[in-house]
This record gives C-alpha cells, sequence and structure tokens, in this order.
C-alpha cells in the first residue's frame, strides 16, 4: 500500500508539474542574466514551490475541514479540474497560456521577482500542482508516514525542477519545438488517465457513505 502511494503520489505530481516543460519558459525568461543569477533564480523558484506545496500537504485536510469541504467530493472536483489541465495538455493550450504569461511577466514585473512569479506561482506550484497535493494529503488520512512520503515527493519533484533549470538551454535545445509538443501530449494523456481514476474513487466514497 505504501509503494502505491508512493508511485502514485510521484507520478501525479511529476506529470502535473511536468519539469521538462519549464526549461523553455526558464531560459526565456533568464536569457540576459549571467548563470550565478540563473542559479539564484531557480534556486529561489523552487524554495518557494516547495514551501508553498508543502504547506498544502501538511494543513490540506485542516482547510478542508474550516471550508465545510468533504474528501470525496474534493476529490470529485479536483479530479474533474485535473482532467481540465490534462485536456489542455493534450491539445496544446497550456503551453501557449504559459509563454504568454511569461512574456507579461518580463514586462511588467523586475527581473529579480520572477522566482515567485511566473516560475514558483502558477508555473511550478499551480492550481494543478496544489489541487494534486491537497488530493494526495486527503489519501494519507493524516498518517504521519504517507504524509513524510508526500513531503519527500515533493522535495524530488522540486529537485527535479532545480536541475532541469540549471540544464534550461540545453534542454530546450535538444527537444525542440516538436519534442515539447510530443512529450506534453504523453503527459496529458496520463494525467487525464490519473484524473478519471480521482473522480472514480470519489464516487465510490460518495456511494460508501
Amino acid at each position: 500500500m505504501a509503494l502505491d502511494y508512493l508511485l502514485s503520489a510521484f507520478v501525479t505530481l511529476l506529470v502535473v508539474v511536468d519539469p521538462v516543460s519549464l526549461a523553455p519558459v526558464f531560459a526565456f525568461l533568464t536569457r540576459n542574466q549571467p548563470p550565478a543569477a540563473q542559479r539564484r533564480i531557480a534556486l529561489n523558484a523552487c524554495l518557494i514551490a516547495a514551501a508553498i506545496l508543502g504547506g498544502v500537504a501538511v494543513g490540506g485536510d485542516w482547510i478542508l475541514a474550516q471550508l465545510g469541504i468533504s474528501l470525496p467530493a474534493f476529490r470529485i472536483s479536483g479530479g474533474l479540474l485535473l482532467f481540465a489541465l490534462a485536456f489542455d495538455m493534450v491539445l496544446g493550450w497550456r503551453g501557449e497560456r504559459e509563454g504568454k504569461a511569461a512574456e507579461q511577466a518580463v514586462h511588467e514585473e523586475h527581473i529579480h521577482r520572477i522566482a515567485a512569479f511566473p516560475l514558483a506561482i502558477p508555473l511550478m506550484a499551480g492550481p494543478g500542482a496544489i489541487t494534486a497535493t491537497l488530493l494526495l494529503a486527503g489519501r494519507a488520512h493524516e498518517d504521519a508516514v504517507y504524509i513524510s512520503m508526500l513531503l519527500g515527493i515533493i522535495a524530488a519533484v522540486v529537485a527535479i525542477c532545480f536541475v532541469v533549470y540549471l540544464l534550461a538551454g540545453r534542454i530546450a535545445r535538444l527537444l525542440g519545438m516538436i519534442g515539447n509538443a510530443v512529450l506534453s501530449r504523453v503527459l496529458g494523456i496520463i494525467l487525464a488517465a490519473l484524473a478519471v481514476q480521482y473522480v472514480i474513487d470519489g464516487v465510490r466514497a460518495v456511494f460508501r457513505v
């Protein structure tokens, strides 16, 4: 059971955050910065995203309780939202929106703030990642072991993002436009299947109650 949760949580967060797809965005945002500044921006973005997702993982159940939302209801709604995200990924709309948001951020925000926006929020710790983390925290049922596993997975995914940021220029050139498009669509299909499973689990829980 623990191994199933570990694999499911890792795949879910990895697909939702999609670190490889962030490489072109990071390369564009930091294209005029020296390597040292790029490393600082990458580190700050990853720390901010980890803090947000870690806070959601630890306080997710409390947040739902305060809002009066049952876990099955959140599983269903969260699954639908994740499916919408997967739908965007398969059709290629997500990349276009992120590219426009990144370009707009360069003009509107000072270069030192891009670590928080748009890199950490919403590209890494966006609605999809927050929703997925809340769902995974709900599956942990306040078990300290499972919550610790989820925090470790968040750290691992964020660490992958950091490595991708450091290699952003090379990855963007290696994959090219076609490679990024194909990868995004494959990951979107996987995420769609995971989203449907969340909805099924939520509906089953409702009928059990």
